[in-house]
């Protein structure tokens, strides 16, 4: 690919000036020149914007911000990212979590995957409690996720295991174009709308069933940093949230192959 780079992470930031780890960031960039990072600063109140444009300012060839007016949630953060990721001919486009939840040094494993396996298109992080992986979750958010998860798993006639942790990425293709084409509607799960939209195209043929055309990779370590904007209440909202994705995948009978216009 030349000077290009491999892969671009987008990273979503609202209000992250005390959490950030701006370090971690300068350091992956300098040792990972295949690795570009853009991030998009959801309408922070803080000083956010002054340390990514600190940030940007120390690597511009590694690192790219993008600012929003004003605050449009998570899942609009990352669709701005990605779609500018877009603009330039990364292979794989990603997202992560600002607090570095997932260690940056997960990135090559996720690459791996795509390189070794062309038929492959979505690489999800998934966390696992497994003897010789350090999985840190408080106990009421692991539970409240495994019936989220069972519930999704349900919906999607999906075997995922874990829909919701911020670490994923996919091959640049057309299909993740016409997968982010579009605002997403859910608020709290955008992660699985997102899957939602791939099993629309699945239908049509366009990708083979999210079977084939998914993994799920075990993270060896992920810690559930202090300061989450997700409270165990918003589990609530989550599964209103669950129902339109079921109305949009069973209910609205959308044409096979029609652009996602969301969900309604």
């Amino acid at each position: 690919m030349g000077a290009l780079q491999k892969t671009a992470i987008v990273i979503p930031c609202f209000n992250e000036y005390n959490r950030l780890r701006r370090e971690q960031f300068v350091a992956y960039a300098h040792g990972h020149e295949d690795v570009k990072f853009i991030f998009v600063n959801d309408g922070s109140s803080d000083r956010t914007q002054e340390i990514l444009d600190d940030l940007c300012r120390s690597n511009p060839q590694n690192m790219a911000c993008i600012s929003l007016e004003e605050n449009r949630g998570k899942a609009e953060a990352v669709r701005r990212g990605v779609i500018k990721a877009r603009e330039t001919n990364h292979r794989y486009i990603g997202y992560w979590d600002a607090d570095l939840a997932t260690p940056l040094d997960s990135i090559p494993h996720f690459v791996e995957i795509l390189d070794k396996l062309p038929s492959i298109g979505i690489v999800l992080g998934s966390r696992v409690r497994l003897l010789g992986r350090r999985i840190d979750r408080k106990p009421a958010r692991h539970y409240l996720g495994r019936i989220f998860s069972t519930a999704t798993s349900l919906i999607l006639r999906l075997p995922v295991y874990d829909t919701q942790c911020g670490s994923k990425l996919f091959r640049n293709s057309d299909e993740l174009s016409y997968v982010f084409s579009s605002p997403f509607r859910t608020t709290w799960v955008f992660d699985v709308e997102i899957l939602a939209r791939f099993t629309i195209m699945a239908r049509s043929g366009r990708i083979p069933p999210l079977t084939e055309f998914a993994v799920e990779h075990p993270l060896d370590e992920w810690t559930d940093v202090s300061g989450s904007k997700l409270k165990t209440g918003d589990f609530i909202f989550a599964c209103f949230d669950l129902i339109r994705i079921w109305i949009f995948l069973y209910v609205s009978n959308r044409p096979s192959g029609q652009p996602p216009a969301g969900i309604g």
